[in-house]
């Protein structure tokens, strides 16, 4: 009972020392706040308020109605556009898209001769060129309808009926999946931070000295920055879910809090450890960070909430099995998204409590270390 209170105690001193640090107070508070809300907002991949022109070479009926039928917020009001100008203002970025009529488009509908559009997209913008022309080809389909009669014949024409159903987003809105993913992203860079910080600010500032001449063992120096500091972060992880992603943004969430706490509260023993483990190799804040960037990174991009992990080759998913932010990606997703219930997770939670383990062992071993070294 002594060592419990004595991290507690020094879990204590750990919370005090942080509230007294103004930059990384700022950090956390905006860490889940406006850098959850802003990227949910603006960084949009899908066709929204697309810049588009018609080179309208017909100018009949049927592509009167195609232009008028390329509405926000899908796209930009089309702008009329000569044949000899899309090079021009293709090349000056004016448009995104740029959807070319041939002449005789109406005739050539009515007598069933199926003519072509063109639609030229800037690649440069590789999300909405990717979308754009599927979207602009089904509203021209529909647009062109009453002038085409081989549309009545396709549509009675005996065929696989194709019924669409998107589950736990079914508007298919982006900004709830990046608000959740900005969160699971920035829990890993907080922790990792402010646990490797919580070491060296004690190493430059020399209190790392006062600490050993104390009858104090190096895991209870270690465990009490991992509570205390795991105890802030999952703080502000509640308050950003509940004030940010469903007060502000109007996010629902599917599954139960309770047992997203529980998961998060496993990925932080595991995640803090790797913190500290880092701070140990360097020697300062500015090493710290050229170490600790890279490791973020990697965790972010390779853990499958960026890109499928089923993406990528066999031999980096077998090796991100064994890094804990890809089962807390995969735990997240499970609950926050599909309201998964405790026992889907629990395969995700034991092993990233079995990865934390293995992480806070080598840490703890490297941590004596470090402090025999100082001694």
């Amino acid at each position: 009972m002594e060592k419990v209170r004595h991290i507690f105690h020094l879990g204590i001193k750990e919370l005090i020392s942080l509230f007294r640090d103004p930059v990384l107070l700022f950090l956390i508070a905006y860490s889940f706040t406006f850098s959850i809300y802003t990227p949910s907002k603006s960084a949009v991949m899908e066709v929204k308020n697309a810049s588009i022109a018609i080179v309208d070479e017909d100018d009949s009926e049927a592509s009167h109605t195609i232009t008028d039928s390329l509405l926000p917020p899908l796209f930009l009001t089309p702008q009329r556009l000569n044949f000899s100008d899309i090079n021009r203002s293709m090349d000056a970025g004016e448009f995104t898209f740029v959807v070319v009529v041939p002449s005789a488009f109406q005739e050539d509908l009515q007598r069933d001769a199926r003519p072509t559009l063109e639609v030229i997209s800037d690649a440069t913008a590789m999300s909405q060129a990717g979308r754009g022309p599927s979207y602009i080809a089904e509203i021209a389909a529909r647009a062109v309808a009453p002038f085409w009669p081989g549309s009545a014949r396709a549509a009675n024409a005996p065929s696989i009926g194709l019924e669409d159903r998107a589950r736990f987003n079914p508007n298919l809105q982006q900004g709830w999946f990046v608000a959740i993913n900005q969160i699971v992203n920035n829990v890993s860079v907080l922790a990792i931070f402010l646990c490797g910080a919580a070491v060296l600010r004690e190493r430059e500032h020399g209190n790392i000295e006062h600490l050993l001449v104390m009858p104090l063992e190096p895991f209870e120096i270690m465990f009490a920055k991992i509570w205390a500091n795991g105890l802030v972060v999952l703080s502000v992880v509640i308050a950003s879910l509940l004030l940010v992603v469903q007060g502000v943004l109007g996010i629902p969430i599917q599954g139960s809090l309770l047992i997203f706490l529980l998961g998060l509260a496993v990925y932080l023993f595991a995640v803090t450890a790797l913190g500290i483990m880092l701070a140990t190799i360097v020697t300062s804040m500015p090493q710290f960070g050229l170490l600790a960037f890279p490791t973020f990174i990697c965790m972010s991009l390779l853990s499958g909430g960026q890109t499928p992990l089923e993406s990528m080759p066999q031999w980096l998913q077998q090796v991100m099995q064994f890094v804990p932010s890809t089962h807390f990606v995969s735990f997240s997703q499970a609950v926050l998204f599909r309201d998964a219930s405790f026992t889907m997770v629990l395969p995700d939670i034991l092993k990233m409590f079995a990865i934390g383990a293995v992480y806070t062992a080598y840490t703890l071993s490297r941590f004596r270390k470090m402090l025999a070294a100082i001694k």
